[in-house]
């Protein structure tokens, strides 16, 4: 049985995280006064940093770099252990040798996005103004912003092209961002369980999940960490109310159905009598030991802003008109977060642009997470798409 911690112990490794905001346990790019980051918000950002981890080598002319863009609560820490919660990277499904995205056949780049809190600038970073955390002085940034950060990194890494851009859920929403805002620089693209806005439902949900952040009275207004307090309470709830989003009924039912948490009959109280309480509990709990509540409320609200098709007139396809992208769009059957509808919208505003695209819709109950995990139908439509257009781009020979 799961050993379960309360969700209202403090944070377990707050000094690890305080410190990987600006000084993290990978590579950084840092960016000065001479070369802002121009955000949506009308801010040009400067200085800023930006944290990276890379797996394998880059080729001699500089064709096999992959970009893999991470999800809401996710990090450049893909395929390597976590240096705050110690645990293996969070994408070992699919990033590793012998799998889809192998490091001894290409150069992969992951980044930590603008706006998040290990290691790229953040609410959490220092303020070089003020020498204190920016807090809510950082100004709101927008998933195009985290794009344009991305564009950045690969310029400094001297690359002109980037062979694939991968991502699911908040990912892979970068991802189509990166084939709109530069379709040049991006040969092919795996976008998984995402879309190209947000609908009313996610946002009611990231909304509920700001307002159990922002209820806790150690948020301070955003100022906890000059008060020394960490709303660890309010982020444990966001974090139980998003993960049953990320998961389905089916899946739920199998895991836990109606099973005691060690015990047989109910205590009559509000202990976490079933699994799938004391499952959610856990949840919180480490959730709140890595991830910085300020930067929660930063990303939730950069998806919210998400909408691809609003500066093309509201027309989607216009937004990949005449693109020379190949994309493989991935969605899964039981994912009510990112349902198969959105991913068809995308695929036929895809045809309407005259791309090249492939679809698959995979059978599974295991949710939105269905990326994240051993899925072996995804896992070899994802290595297929990869092979495919490695020799449609001259990246490997046919047949290997």
């Amino acid at each position: 049985m799961m050993k379960v911690q309360s969700i209202h112990g403090q944070a377990a490794h707050a000094e690890e995280r305080a410190h990987e905001a600006d000084h993290p346990s990978s590579q950084l790019a840092v960016f000065g006064a001479d070369q802002p980051l121009a955000l949506d918000c009308g801010i040009d950002l400067a200085p800023f940093q930006i944290a990276y981890q890379t797996y394998g080598e880059l080729n001699a002319d500089k064709s096999n770099a992959i970009l893999v863009c991470h999800a809401l609560t996710g990090d450049q820490h893909v395929a390597n252990i976590h240096p705050v919660t110690g645990k293996p990277g969070w994408w070992q499904t699919v990033v590793g040798p012998g799998k889809p995205l192998d490091p001894e056949r290409f150069f992969i780049i992951c980044s930590n996005v603008i706006g998040s809190c290990m290691g790229s600038t953040g609410p959490s970073s220092t303020n070089p103004l003020t020498g204190k955390p920016w807090g809510l002085d950082f100004p709101i940034i927008t998933i195009p912003d985290m794009v344009r950060a991305q564009a950045m990194l690969i310029d400094r890494l001297g690359i002109e092209r980037l062979f694939c851009v991968v991502g699911g859920s908040m990912g892979g929403m970068q991802t189509l961002q990166w084939t709109v805002a530069y379709p040049k620089r991006v040969a092919s693209a795996l976008a998984i369980a995402c879309s190209t806005r947000h609908s009313a439902q996610n946002i009611a949900f990231h909304e509920l999940g700001r307002q159990a952040v922002m209820a806790d009275p150690e948020w301070h207004h955003g100022r906890y960490f000059e008060e020394g307090t960490y709303p660890h309470r309010g982020l444990g709830v966001a974090r139980m109310a998003a993960h049953i989003t990320y998961l389905s009924d089916a899946a739920l039912h199998r895991k836990f159905g109606r099973r005691m948490q060690d015990r047989e009959l109910p205590t009559f109280s509000f202990d976490a009598d079933f699994q799938v309480e004391s499952y959610l509990r856990y949840q919180g709990s480490s959730f709140v030991e890595r991830f910085d509540a300020n930067s929660y409320l930063y990303l939730t609200r950069a998806m919210d802003y998400f909408d691809i098709a609003a500066d093309h007139d509201g027309v989607l396809a216009e937004a990949f008109r005449d693109t020379t992208t190949r994309f493989c769009v991935v969605s899964f059957t039981s994912d009510w977060l990112f349902p198969t509808s959105e991913s068809r919208n995308v695929v036929h505003a895809l045809n309407a642009g005259g791309a090249r695209v492939s679809f698959a819709e995979i059978e599974t109950d295991r949710g939105h997470d269905a990326f994240l995990l051993d899925v072996p139908e995804f896992i070899d439509i994802a290595r297929a798409f990869l092979q495919s257009a490695g020799v449609a781009h001259g990246l490997v020979a046919k047949g290997n």
